[in-house]
């Protein structure tokens, strides 16, 4: 029997150097991504890449205000995220709403609803700042700090009961309902519902 404990360090040097973002851009820290990416910074040499797919992403970047209706999609798709994922909060407005902290419809504290493994504070943060947030996420892997998900899984009825008391009991439930009609309609244009 093989005890994986003992390749843990490897595992973790491999998984910092291999990180693919599902960046949810819900305001202006989106405008940051492109010079992360292009020539002048170039994360792609840190093993980092830009990645559509959530079930294939195991870092959430949150790149700006969050309001409740982008904050339940923020929460499928970290639910959504394989183990081990980690979350990197993006700018103020994730952490204290920012400018919009008067705001009726911001939403001041992500951390009350999915773990926050990295803040970076500011407004807007320069891309400077976010690959130093970047390193700081890889340094927290490497050391088997970065533990939001296990915090997420430990301590779910905390972060359920804060967003059952933000959207009411069974939101999960009466989105996907709203969704199954539609996804019967495109069953049968493609043909995949008859039997």
């Amino acid at each position: 029997m093989v005890d994986w404990r003992l390749y843990e360090p490897l595992i973790n040097f491999a998984r910092k150097r291999s990180m693919w973002i599902v960046s949810f851009c819900t305001g202006c820290g989106g405008i940051e991504m492109p010079p992360l990416a292009t020539a002048r910074y170039d994360f792609e040499r840190f093993g980092i890449m830009p990645n559509p797919a959530a079930r294939m992403a195991d870092l959430f970047l949150i790149t700006g205000y969050v309001t409740p209706k982008t904050l339940k999609r923020i929460i499928i798709t970290y639910e959504m995220q394989p183990d081990p994922k980690y979350v990197l909060a993006h700018g103020s407005c994730p952490l204290n709403g920012g400018i919009y902290w008067d705001g009726y419809n911001a939403i001041k504290h992500l951390d009350k609803y999915i773990p926050v493994d990295v803040a970076i504070a500011g407004c807007m943060p320069r891309p400077e700042a976010v690959m130093d947030g970047i390193k700081k996420m890889m340094e927290l892997i490497e050391t088997g700090k970065a533990d939001g998900w296990k915090r997420y899984k430990e301590n779910y009825e905390y972060y359920k009961k804060n967003q059952d008391e933000l959207f009411g009991e069974g939101w999960r439930e009466k989105t996907a309902r709203r969704w199954i009609p539609w996804l019967m309609d495109k069953r049968k244009e493609i043909g995949g519902g008859e039997e």
